[in-house]
C-alpha cells in the first residue's frame, strides 16, 4: 500500500502571513490539529495546535485581553511555524512513512510532489485505513490465538480446519511476545463465527495451545 492510497487530499492550508488568531480559528472550524503553511504553491512550514498553545499567553499573564488579542492578531504564523518539515511523497510505502513518522516523532506528514503540497497523512490514517483493516477491528466474528507458534504449518492447519468447518477467515496476523522477542510469536486468526471452540479443540488435539480472544 502506498501513501497515495491513504492520504487526505485537498488539504486545508494557510499562507505564512496568516495571523496566529486566524490560524487558530481555521483549526477550530475544520476540527484539525495542524496546518501546512504554503507560499506560492510551495510548502514552507507547518503550524500545530501545540505550537499555537505554546505561544498563547497563559491565564497568569499581566497582559490585558486587548493586548493579548492584538498580539495574536498581529503575529504571523511564519514567526512560530516549524520550518524543517518532515514530508512524504505519494509513491512512498506506508511502512516507510510510518517508520519516518516514528523516527521524527510527529503525528502527521505533509505529502509533497515536486515541492507542492498534494496531501497529508496522519496518525488517524494509519489507524483507520491500515491498522483497522489488518486487525479486523470493528468487524464481526471471534479471534482465536495460537500461543507461541510461528511455523508455517500452524497457518496451514488453521486454514485447513476453517475450510473444513466452512468458516471464513477474516484476518491473520502475528504478535511478537515481549518476553521472548524473535523467538516466539502468537498467531491470531480472526474467524467469521461467534464460536471457535470446535476449531480450538481440533488445534489442541494437534498439539497447539489455542485460546479464544475477545474482539
Amino acid at each position: 500500500m502506498f501513501v497515495k492510497d491513504i492520504m487526505t487530499m485537498n488539504v486545508v492550508n494557510i499562507p505564512s502571513n496568516t495571523s496566529i488568531s486566524d490560524a487558530k480559528r481555521i483549526m477550530d472550524a475544520h476540527k484539525i490539529r495542524r496546518l501546512p503553511v504554503v507560499d506560492r504553491g510551495k510548502l514552507v512550514g507547518i503550524v500545530t495546535e501545540h505550537k499555537l498553545e505554546a505561544y498563547t499567553p497563559s491565564k497568569a499573564t499581566t497582559l490585558s485581553v486587548w493586548e493579548i488579542g492584538y498580539l495574536l492578531g498581529n503575529t504571523p504564523v511564519k514567526d512560530i511555524m516549524e520550518r524543517n518539515v518532515a514530508t512524504a511523497t505519494p509513491d512512498m510505502t506506508v511502512e516507510e512513512v510510518l517508520a519516518l513518522a516514528q523516527e521524527k516523532k510527529v503525528g502527521a506528514l505533509p505529502v509533497v510532489e515536486s515541492g507542492r503540497l498534494v496531501g497529508i497523512v496522519t496518525t488517524n490514517d494509519f489507524f483507520y485505513k491500515i491498522a483497522n483493516p489488518v486487525l479486523g477491528i470493528g468487524l464481526p466474528g471471534t479471534r482465536l490465538e495460537v500461543i507461541g507458534k510461528v511455523e508455517d504449518k500452524v497457518i496451514e492447519d488453521v486454514v485447513s480446519l476453517a475450510n473444513k468447518e466452512g468458516i471464513r477467515i477474516i484476518t491473520i496476523h502475528v504478535i511478537n511476545i515481549p518476553e521472548a522477542p524473535g523467538e516466539k510469536k502468537d498467531i491470531v486468526i480472526h474467524l467469521d463465527t461467534e464460536d471457535t471452540s470446535k476449531i480450538a479443540e481440533q488445534l489442541k488435539a494437534k498439539g497447539y495451545e489455542a485460546i479464544q480472544r475477545t474482539r
